[in-house]
């Protein structure tokens, strides 16, 4: 089996001191590497490298926990985003995405759509600030899903890696789109559409 891990240490410059801030448009796309596992005992979870080997993200859940909030953390261990199931939603299953750790008011709301090939809307939230909404497309199960901006531009991908299966993929980010707030977004789509969740105990009751 391919590496998956070559190094844990975060390499200067590999952690996002702005997840909400797009990276820029003078630069290539951002390719990670994502791990559906955590590297800490006892815990489900994400661990994410960037082309270099570095770590760039992590996600750990430990076994007891519900699931229905998860933290993305960057190389250093701070928070990224927060995503939290929305609880009696009448609009069908959605996640809302907070900065931080800070979970008063969203950012972003990521909704199950039962619209043809649109997996989920992502939407900006009302009195956030002001930031594009997405629309993901294709197969979180088989791990290829295209997301789209407003104009139908492909902004991110996910895209299966060679040999090793379902369980590491790479996530593809394009200029002008928050790496982090993408990241956040995959969390999401695991929530929602993986069966059974890496992170999501489905014996959790509304």
């Amino acid at each position: 089996m391919a590496k998956v891990h070559p190094n844990m240490v975060p390499a200067p410059g590999a952690v996002d001191r702005t997840p909400c801030a797009p990276a820029s448009s003078t630069e290539g796309p951002t390719t990670l590497t994502v791990w559906r596992k955590s590297l800490l005992f006892d815990c489900k979870g994400f661990t994410v490298f960037n082309t270099k080997g570095n770590l760039a993200y992590r996600v750990d859940s430990y076994a007891s926990e519900s699931g229905d909030e998860v933290v993305l953390m960057d190389a250093a261990g701070r928070p990224a985003f927060t995503v939290r199931r929305k609880r009696f939603s009448l609009q069908g299953e959605q996640w809302l995405v907070f900065s931080g750790e800070e979970t008063r008011r969203p950012v972003y709301t990521v909704k199950r759509s039962g619209c043809g090939k649109t997996l989920a809307h992502v939407t900006a939230c009302a009195g956030a600030v002001a930031g594009p909404s997405y629309d993901v497309e294709g197969s979180y199960a088989r791990r290829s899903c295209v997301v789209y901006d407003g104009e139908r531009r492909a902004v991110a991908e996910i895209t299966p890696k060679e040999v090793v299966g379902t369980d590491v993929f790479r996530l593809v980010v394009q200029p002008g789109v928050g790496v982090s707030l993408a990241m956040a977004v995959v969390v999401a789509l695991e929530q929602i559409f993986a069966r059974p969740s890496l992170l999501r105990s489905w014996s959790t009751v509304d």
